[in-house]
């Protein structure tokens, strides 16, 4: 480790500005690592500015990013587990490990607060070509302040939206900006009537899940065969 200064003279000859030694490959890196941070402040001021990409207008709640994505993950997650095809896709989960049903698993995970376990089957939903399960893992990272992680699954979106067999339950659409902006980001059409689902009801139906170890993910929830018909009454409760 560097010991610090001990005089005055040796502070101040440590901070003498730099005399000149740099060479092509410095500069090329500076202005690369310069143009990668504007790029993404431009990408978080189109998320966070009027008309954002989450579809709600200008001046809603709430404002900050990471918390605008919490709240847009979980609007999602709550359009998930209320789309009509959920149950049947969670029952086909249990025995078949259907990507949709991982979809609509990992959302009532996140509503839960097992948000670990959610990240794991949304990447297995994405791996297996769902698109609204890279929506899910885009708005993830927002939450978190990743955006380079939040970026990738937002082009893995893109990606996706030509794949075959796609289980939608809410829509979306990818937005790409014009110059000078550069990457993506996602719109997201969220349900009008609002329909909620007791969070605390969701913790309860989910509170003896088996939990499985999964090499290199460890300890991860499993569904279980009687979760299809716990859906169904959570859902019933709010219509």
């Amino acid at each position: 480790m560097r010991r610090a200064p001990r005089t005055i003279e040796e502070a101040l000859e440590r901070a003498r500005v730099f005399d000149g030694r740099y060479t092509a490959a410095h500069m090329e890196n500076s202005r690369r690592r310069i143009t990668e941070k504007l790029t993404e402040l431009r990408w978080m001021q189109l998320f966070a500015g009027p008309g954002s990409p989450a579809g709600r207008p200008a001046g809603g709640p709430p404002a900050a990013l990471h918390e605008r994505a919490a709240h847009d993950l979980r609007a999602l997650c709550q359009g998930v587990i209320h789309d009509a095809d959920a149950a049947r896709r969670i029952a086909r989960f249990d025995t078949a490990r259907d990507p949709g049903g991982a979809l609509a698993f990992a959302c009532l995970l996140v509503l839960a607060d097992k948000e670990e376990g959610a990240q794991f089957w949304w990447q297995f939903a994405a791996g297996a070509g769902n698109a609204t399960s890279a929506v899910c893992l885009y708005l993830l990272h927002l939450r978190r302040g990743e955006l380079r992680d939040a970026q990738h699954w937002a082009q893995q979106t893109a990606a996706l939206e030509d794949e075959p067999c796609q289980y939608t339950p809410v829509a979306h659409e990818v937005f790409e900006p014009a110059p000078p902006v550069i990457g993506v980001t996602v719109h997201i059409a969220f349900p009008e009537d609002g329909a909620v689902v007791s969070e605390d009801a969701v913790r309860d139906a989910l509170q003896d899940l088996d939990v499985g170890q999964v090499d290199g993910f460890g300890p991860i929830p499993q569904p279980s065969p009687d979760l299809a018909r716990q859906l169904k009454g959570l859902v019933a409760t709010t219509r």
